[in-house]
């Protein structure tokens, strides 16, 4: 401004024509002392300054010489600039103190908002539980357009990542259109039914998956992944935010239905881009949902899939971690142990329902005990699941773990260690004799990489759960460490609470590695008591020199570990391998979800005596499938006291015996239910 003092530059060099006068204002009265720049336009030293009722100081700053650093143009540089080396040297040193300085003045800014009051919180809970995917009893009564428009408000609030709202809706009411759609699905639905096991697809045909006709309205949730451009915030390194935001959309648009007394049911039976094309979507959309929206007569009490034992609902407990995944732990509860709390789960068979399958089967029409070891089983079965007649054990699924053994190295096995990771290869692929086993009886096989000394690719129908690439020579130290040991116990638990929620009612033990019927031959001797030489076997068919090596190698391991069946994860560690582990997990898994597991041959057999001295009562659950040819098989299932159902001189693993048993085990399940009594039938007594 003119008239007002210029108070020189800090440096003597005079003013140039390219120097830049900068206005520094005076602070505001209720504001702190501070510079502040102007914008660019007004930086420009020949543009008239109207007169100011106070004077403000003019610094004239030089303009950058040849060879030296451009200066910062805005009033932060100007104070900060000069200080950043400092700040740098200190910001160790005082980060500590601003954190906590950054802590204390977030505690001091008063009260936390407040939340809902009680009744509103229920209210938002509530709607929340009751929210179901809705199928069935559908009304044709049209849905007011308020009533639609709320619950697309409701959706169009839902938080996205970067605030992108990549969603849209389209709604469709079109008799013709909805036609196209159920005729789309119908045909995916045929597809699903032909990949199932027998056992799921007998229980897919009596589900209701789709209400398209049924529904006044059907609304198709769509993604836009461009909507934002490439620099939209939040998906610069997740560029699946996009549809993940559009899944809160459907979310929100659900409660908010549910809240008005509109069912919805959510179809996932389409080929995306073929839908796309039906509708005449932009190809660049992603389908995230197609809803069939109406009133219904009423709302199931609970989700209609679980209903019709399609599969279960999950704990809590079994999926909040704290701070590492597997430190499993409830908010206000210390971090709970997976082994502990599953064996604290197991109990011996209700007495109750035993004694009524004993009698039912005193007055079913046959002669007494005339079944043999079937009605053993059946009342096992009782007893297990507390009621009488059983739940049949279908569908079931076989878990194959697979790992491999350090002990290999010893010669005990002419196959080369690599044949683990093919074998698991060929059992994906579909191709190995458990396949044809499982397609013949409806049972899913389910493969479990627990140590495979390869690196396996992913692929559908494989569970990535190793632990470590193999176990270590047991003849030159421990197998595994007592720590890996449980974690291979809790693949196991975990697989079979896993194979359990989906639906299933029997599980089947099943195995792979070459080399591990030598950590069988090790685990029963231990716990049986026998010398090697009565439970070694010529597993995959070796020689007699192989075999004396073999023997050799068990005996030199005992020797040097002196494992005690006392400490039944202790001997897991020192000389058994990564499946017979898993395989443990997955009896005690079984057992405390009150759910049959049928074991298969010699892996199983030394799984189930380490199971055993874990927790006794396990054997409630447990039914030998078959005996194998492998000596320390029938030394295990005596010491068990369990007799095998299937005695064919299988000497091959992957559950085939296990296999070959269920159906015998599911038809004494059946019998129960559908064997007239002699009261009903009218028939006499002897």
């Amino acid at each position: 401004p003119q008239g007002s003092p210029t108070p020189q530059p800090p440096q003597s060099t005079p003013a140039s024509a390219e120097d830049v006068t900068v206005v520094l204002p005076g602070p505001a009265p209720d504001e702190q002392a501070g510079h502040h720049v102007q914008g660019p336009q007004q930086s420009q030293a020949a543009v008239p300054q109207p007169a100011q009722p106070e004077a403000e100081p003019v610094v004239i700053v030089p303009a950058p010489r040849e060879g030296e650093a451009e200066l910062a143009q805005n009033a932060d540089d100007l104070d900060t600039r000069g200080a950043e080396q400092e700040d740098l040297a200190d910001q160790e040193r005082h980060g500590a103190e601003s954190a906590a300085a950054v802590a204390e003045a977030r505690q001091s800014t008063g009260p936390a908002a407040p939340g809902y009051d009680p009744a509103e919180r229920e209210a938002v809970l509530k709607v929340m539980r009751e929210r179901r995917d809705i199928r069935n009893g559908f009304r044709s009564d049209p849905i007011p357009h308020d009533v639609l428009l709320r619950v697309l408000e409701a959706a169009h609030h839902a938080p996205s990542v970067g605030h992108s709202q990549p969603w849209d809706f389209v709604v469709i009411r079109s008799a013709d259109t909805r036609r196209t759609m159920h005729e789309l699905a119908m045909r995916q639905r045929d597809a699903y039914a032909k990949s199932l096991p027998k056992g799921r697809a007998k229980q897919f045909k009596e589900l209701k998956i789709e209400a398209i006709l049924d529904t006044p309205v059907n609304i198709v949730v769509t993604a836009d992944p461009t909507r934002g451009g490439r620099h939209t915030l939040g998906r610069h390194t997740q560029p699946q935010m996009a549809p993940y935001s559009a899944a809160l959309a459907v979310e929100n648009l659900w409660l908010a239905a549910r809240a008005e007394g509109l069912g919805v049911g959510w179809v996932s039976f389409f080929d995306e881009r073929e839908m796309v094309r039906a509708l005449g979507l932009p190809e660049h959309l992603e389908v995230i949902a197609y809803l069939c929206v109406g009133y219904v007569d009423e709302f199931p009490d609970e989700p209609e899939l679980l209903q019709a034992g399609w599969s279960k609902r999950r704990p809590l407990s079994w999926v909040v971690h704290e701070e590492t995944y597997g430190r499993r732990a409830l908010p206000g509860e210390e971090p709970h142990d997976l082994l502990a709390e599953t064996v604290a789960q197991i109990r011996p068979l209700d007495a109750k329902a035993l004694g009524e399958a004993w009698e039912r089967q005193k007055r079913m029409t046959k002669p007494a005990g005339a079944l043999g070891m079937l009605e053993i089983i059946s009342a096992q079965l009782s007893g297990l699941s507390r009621q009488c007649p059983p739940p049949i054990p279908e569908p079931a699924a076989v878990a194959i773990f697979a790992g491999d053994h350090g002990v290999h190295a010893q010669g005990v096995t002419p196959w080369p260690q690599e044949v683990t990771a093919q074998m698991v290869a060929n059992f994906l692929g579909g191709g190995a004799v458990c396949n044809a086993f499982a397609t013949q009886v409806g049972a899913e096989v389910c493969i479990v990489d627990v140590g495979v000394a390869a690196d396996l690719p992913a692929t559908p129908g494989l569970l990535p759960r190793k632990v470590r690439a193999g176990t270590s020579d047991m003849t030159t130290g421990p197998a595994m460490t007592r720590e890996e040991a449980k974690q291979a116990i809790e693949v196991g638990i975990d697989t079979a609470r896993d194979l359990v929620a989906a639906g299933n009612k029997a599980l089947l033990t099943g195995e792979m590695g070459i080399a591990n019927t030598t950590a069988s031959a090790a685990l029963i001797s231990v716990f049986t008591g026998a010398d090697p030489a009565e439970v070694t076997g010529r597993g995959t068919g070796i020689n007699d020199e192989t075999l004396a090596r073999k023997t050799e190698v068990v005996r030199r391991a005992l020797e040097l570990h002196q494992p005690d069946p006392a400490d039944p994860v202790g001997v897991l560690a020192t000389i058994g391998g990564f499946e017979h582990a898993a395989i443990v997990g997955l009896l005690l898994g079984g057992a405390s979800l009150r759910t049959p597991v049928i074991l298969d041959g010699v892996s199983a057999g030394a799984a189930a005596l380490v199971a055993r001295a874990i927790a006794p009562e396990v054997l409630a659950a447990c039914i030998a499938g078959h005996r194998s040819a492998e000596p320390g098989h029938v030394a295990a299932l005596n010491k068990l006291g369990l007799r095998p159902l299937v005695d064919l001189d299988l000497r091959l693993g992957e559950g085939t015996g296990a296999l070959l048993a269920l159906p015998l085990v599911q038809s004494t399940a059946r019998a129960m239910h559908e064997v007239a009594t002699f009261d009903s039938a009218g028939v006499t007594e002897k």
